[in-house]
């Protein structure tokens, strides 16, 4: 571990470097940390966020993958962002960000623009550019699964299903200014537009699998340390009770009881479908709970997220979330209480790679002129 893999898109070759000094990284705490460092580092202040001198830095933290540590399945891209340009992070879940790091890297730092179509399979501390110009137009859920099965023909059926694919969908083709960076197909490197970042750099997906283990320094430290992170999320209601039953949806009604939830693009903070669109309504209604806990981030002990499923609807379809802010998003921000509708747009965002809250948010103010 302990590794940086360089991608130059241009060129088509990669590079397996180091990490910075030990004063960088502790006075640059975790991914998103060290991620702003290189960025303010390597990309020049005015560079075109959508033009070949932007860098995108796939960023994973010290703890990231080492078992036991509750919520260390995250990880974080860093880049300029198109919607703000300014230097900017965005927060993933699910099981990518572990996955790299099993691949044997911490960091990967894409630079320049490709010719063509690409994606980048990385594995058991290997890295290579591959053609991807039968994905490009695909959809963020066929690409992952036609990842897996074109891989499947070199590491096995049994190994494929384990790759974990971080993509983009026609949103980042096509340069949508707040396009997703999707993993695991529902998880979303959503704010600022870092997948349009990759769509600019012709880059359709990264694709990650190996068999490594993070390095722990005091293994019996770390086990202390464990012990008392989950007794106190053993303790805490929110996190042994609320938001394993109920996902982050619950706040949907806490939040509009304390007259803060976004209605009608801000003109008001209650709304008053929010029991339709709830938390609760979502466990009752349209929650599987099976698919749910696999669809939790790795090593969580919360297991908040989602996976919810519609049948005999126009809006008939399954797959994660949704999310606290996208149910405001798509329903209290526009005034709809359908919750079937919000769940149908949420799929319909992942698929393209869209960040649903700006979608929303776009939406809403339409909705408003």
């Amino acid at each position: 571990m302990g590794r940086v893999l360089r991608v130059n898109l241009w060129s088509q070759k990669v590079y397996v470097e180091e990490l910075p000094s030990e004063t960088v990284l502790r006075s640059w705490i975790g991914g998103r940390g060290l991620g702003v460092y290189l960025a303010l580092k390597e990309i020049d202040p005015k560079a075109d966020p959508l033009g070949p001198r932007n860098k995108l830095f796939i960023m994973t933290g010290p703890v990231t993958g080492v078992a036991g540590i509750p919520e260390s399945g995250r990880w974080c891209s860093v880049t300029k962002s198109p919607l703000t340009d300014t230097i900017h992070d965005s927060q993933s879940g699910g099981k990518f960000g572990p996955e790299l790091k099993f691949a044997g890297f911490d960091i990967i730092i894409i630079e320049d623009v490709s010719e063509k179509p690409v994606y980048l399979w990385i594995h058991d501390g290997k890295a290579e550019l591959r053609d991807a110009s039968h994905l490009w137009g695909k959809d963020v859920w066929s690409t992952t699964d036609m990842i897996q099965e074109e891989l499947a023909a070199e590491v096995g059926k049994d190994e494929a299903k384990e790759i974990k694919v971080a993509a983009i969908g026609p949103a980042g083709e096509n340069l949508v200014r707040f396009a997703a960076i999707m993993n695991d197909k529902s998880r979303a490197a959503g704010r600022g537009g870092h997948g349009a970042v990759m769509g600019s750099k012709k880059l359709k997906a990264i694709a990650v699998r190996g068999h490594m283990k993070p390095p722990v320094a005091d293994p019996v430290k770390l086990r202390e340390v464990i012990k008392e992170t989950a007794t106190k999320h053993r303790k805490n209601p929110v996190t042994s009770e609320g938001l394993p039953k109920l996902g982050t949806a619950i706040l949907v009604n806490i939040i509009n009881k304390a007259g803060m939830l976004p209605t009608r693009n801000f003109k008001t903070g209650v709304f008053e479908g929010a029991e339709k669109i709830s938390g609760e309504t979502l466990a009752e209604k349209y929650l599987d709970k099976k698919k749910s806990l696999e669809e939790s981030c790795w090593g969580c002990m919360i297991t908040c997220a989602r996976y919810s499923k519609v049948t005999k609807s126009p809006f008939s379809g399954e797959g994660g979330g949704p999310e606290y802010e996208t149910i405001w998003a798509f329903g209290a921000q526009t005034g709809t209480d359908d919750l079937e509708a919000i769940i149908k747009a949420n799929h319909l965002c992942n698929q393209l790679g869209l960040d649903t809250i700006s979608m929303g948010h776009t939406i809403g103010t339409l909705m408003e002129l």
